[in-house]
């Protein structure tokens, strides 16, 4: 038998009371398919989180706010676990919204959409969300904003601080309160941009979309190590990745979590492998990207590390 044949698949059974932690090592030993790539995931996530002298992106792109994702991005920010957030500006409405005491609703893919327009509730596929909750959104915005002081200048970052620090709960006042950089560079693409759009016919203060990159990259030339965890794809993949592109380091650890194919040339389905030809990640990095849906690969993933960091 050749030595690659060295390692049997070992079947797998589900025990009760088995742990999420137990599980996953249940599924490594399994190891085929998402399955053995998501244990493999969970075991470069706990090295990347362990590792001090490692500085830990995290990249949140998806509607996984409305999808009550956000929970986990925030208990992973309190915890330590993000020094540098990267987020779609989606996201980061729907935490707002959230946070200031509205809701999203459980609905149904199958539906009248037509029906639901008339209803006044946007639909994110089997979420909804009333447009009473913008309503909210708009007076709490508006009223932030009106705090910024005329002809002043302010980078994305420092706006999403200053709104987190309006908020008690969700990834915005969470990263304000344990001074987590939360990056946004598309936030023109969502009703926080939409809204300061608004707030700019009246008021003159300026959003500098420059003004985060001196910090952002005096971090990543100075890191002795750097660790990506990336649920999802699009702009904070990127802005995440591209940001070793000018200086002689790499991502040393990197977890994608997408359902996007990698065979029709987006970025969201970009394997990790091909970010090497870049040298946006290391040659000897530690990388997996696991295929799913990040609703299920997200939770697991973070409860088996947490339950290990636990017990160490």
């Amino acid at each position: 038998m050749t030595r690659q044949c060295d390692e049997p698949v070992t079947q797998l059974h589900v025990k009760p009371a088995m742990t999420v932690g137990e599980l996953i090592d249940a599924m490594g030993k399994a190891g085929a398919y998402n399955g053995g790539a998501l244990y493999r995931a969970v075991n470069i996530y706990e090295r990347m989180l362990k590792d001090e002298e490692t500085t830990k992106f995290f990249g949140l792109a998806g509607a996984m706010v409305p999808a009550g994702m956000g929970g986990i991005v925030s208990d992973l920010a309190s915890g330590g676990h993000i020094d540098i957030l990267v987020s779609t500006g989606a996201n980061l409405t729907h935490d707002i919204i959230e946070a200031i005491g509205c809701k999203h609703f459980h609905g149904t893919a199958f539906c009248d959409d037509i029906e639901l327009r008339h209803d006044e509730i946007n639909r994110i596929y089997d979420v909804y969300l009333p447009n009473e909750a913008f309503e909210h959104f708009e007076e709490f915005m508006q009223g932030v904003f009106g705090e910024l002081e005329p002809q002043s200048r302010i980078s994305i970052s420092g706006l999403l601080r200053r709104i987190g620090s309006h908020l008690k709960s969700g990834i915005l006042h969470t990263a304000a309160h344990n001074e987590v950089p939360v990056y946004c560079p598309a936030v023109q693409d969502s009703m926080i941009g939409l809204q300061y759009w608004l707030f700019s016919q009246t008021n003159q203060v300026t959003v500098d979309a420059f003004a985060d990159m001196p910090a952002l990259m005096e971090t990543c030339f100075t890191t002795k190590k750097a660790g990506a965890m990336l649920v999802g794809g699009g702009v904070p993949k990127n802005f995440i990745l591209q940001s070793m592109l000018m200086t002689p380091n790499g991502f040393n650890y990197a977890v994608q979590l997408t359902g996007d194919r990698p065979d029709l040339g987006g970025l969201s389905g970009a394997t990790l492998d091909e970010a090497r030809s870049w040298g946006k990640i290391t040659e000897e990095a530690q990388a997996v990207t696991v295929y799913g849906d990040a609703t299920i690969t997200l939770p697991v993933l973070a409860a088996a590390v947490m339950e290990r960091m636990q017990h160490d």
